[in-house]
């Protein structure tokens, strides 16, 4: 890809962008003696750092793991988890949670583990560990700016858990979206769709930009991001529509000319198809539940065990 601005993380910031609604929370956690905290399910994402100490992080399905002071465990999806101590030290955890917004989840997000264990050996020294460390010390002892400061501290450390899923995850044969962000002709295409979701894209002229013909784009692009390139175009343009509608003032054919429709009545029938209900019902569901969100007051804290 050469040198300067890597473009993967356009398509990445945009995955996160098309998911995240609301603000993120963050909390400085301190344990002593047996303890143990219970983390029930939810619609958002998750992390937890431990700075201090040691605790089993012990998931709905799978294997604990023991996490010790530098270790961080993401969760992309919270299915319900458990906390609980190792040792009657005291620990300290550095602990987040995203709100998203499921019903339209970027695919990049659905092709990530359940769980990801990075351990402190890998966070340190990086831009992760400068994340957390000016994280934690903004909840120690918040000072003015902190309201501002915390949730892009949240956001950076989420862009680099992401990444490191990217760098590290196996190469499953070429299959699945890590391979895609890795491989330069599929980010061309990716970031040339994600940089002009209204231009009239056709195989051909993502094939242009990536360097190849349309068979193998076509083969290549299908085996790593899961659905033809058509089909993804068709997807995002949906995506970026829907989200557009809920959280803009723009018109239905304001919209419809930003994903690249001049028609508003064609640009209706395929968001309906998509989504199931017209873009007016769509914006006007989303207003009520905006409405209803509003009046339910703030996030419930996690379920203390023992």
């Amino acid at each position: 890809m050469g040198h300067g601005y890597d473009f993967r993380m356009d398509v990445l910031s945009d995955a996160i962008t098309a998911m995240r609604s609301g603000r993120p929370h963050s909390a400085l956690q301190r344990r002593r003696g047996p303890w143990a905290d219970e983390f029930p399910a939810s619609d958002g994402a998750g992390f937890h750092v431990l700075l201090q100490g040691a605790c089993w992080f012990r998931p709905l399905d799978g294997e604990a793991v023991l996490l010790g002071a530098g270790d961080a465990v993401f969760l992309p999806r919270e299915p319900g988890h458990r906390l609980e101590s190792a040792s009657v030290s005291e620990a300290v955890l550095l602990c987040g949670a995203y709100q998203l917004g499921g019903a339209r989840a970027h695919p990049l997000w659905t092709a990530l583990p359940a769980h990801m264990h990075i351990p402190a050996r890998i966070a340190n020294p990086t831009p992760m560990r400068a994340a957390i460390d000016l994280l934690g010390t903004e909840l120690a002892g918040p000072t003015p700016g902190s309201g501002a400061m915390i949730p892009a501290l949240l956001d950076a450390l989420l862009v680099c858990m992401l990444r490191h899923w990217i760098d590290t995850a196996p190469e499953e044969s070429g299959h699945g979206w890590a391979a895609a962000m890795r491989d330069p002709a599929m980010v061309s295409a990716l970031t040339a769709v994600h940089e002009d979701p209204a231009r009239g894209w056709t195989v051909a002229g993502l094939a242009r930009r990536a360097g190849m013909s349309r068979s193998v784009l076509s083969e290549r692009f299908t085996q790593m991001v899961g659905v033809p390139p058509m089909a993804y175009v068709a997807w995002w343009r949906m995506t970026l529509a829907a989200k557009r509608l809920r959280e803009s003032d723009a018109s239905v054919a304001g919209v419809a000319r930003q994903v690249g429709y001049s028609s508003e009545f064609a640009f209706a029938k395929a968001f309906k198809r998509e989504l199931g209900v017209a873009p007016g019902a769509y914006r006007r569901a989303g207003r009520l539940e905006g409405t209803a969100r509003g009046c339910a007051g703030s996030r419930p804290s996690p379920r203390r065990g023992r």
